[in-house]
């Protein structure tokens, strides 16, 4: 899927609308579109397909800008990997599901208050790490 949105040029039309819209805001906003639709998508697919699907977009945004890759790169990977609000995002959630007994309002009343937390610091904390 990640080879056809590259060769269909899918992945550039979409790194190319996120630069337009967010671009001009700066690198902090871009990657905190790039973080917070990452972590949209997992509410409804994999972690790992969705991470498969953003990093070229990712990639592509960030060296649009004239940024360094990484931190958007990293952006992907743990906004991919920290999706509390839904069952189906990765396999720890979905185990614990019926042994808790939770329902899928359980993860958003708990869950996204938690991501949402977490992608503001995030945004903050990996161009700490990784300057642009």
């Amino acid at each position: 899927m990640s080879s056809a949105l590259q060769k269909t040029g899918a992945s550039g039309m979409i790194s190319g609308l996120l630069v337009e819209g967010l671009g001009s805001y700066g690198p902090y906003a871009l990657m905190a579109g790039i973080y917070f639709t990452t972590s949209l998508m997992t509410m409804f697919i994999s972690n790992t397909a969705t991470a498969v699907l953003m990093a070229p977009i990712a990639l592509s945004s960030a060296i649009g800008i004239g940024a360094s890759p990484t931190p958007f790169l990293f952006a992907v990977t743990v906004g991919a990997s920290m999706c509390f609000a839904s069952p189906f995002s990765t396999p720890p959630n979905a185990l614990v599901m019926p042994a808790g007994q939770y329902t899928f309002m359980d993860y958003i009343k708990v869950g996204l208050p938690l991501q949402i937390i977490m992608g503001i610091v995030m945004v903050f904390a990996l161009p700490a790490l990784f300057p642009f």
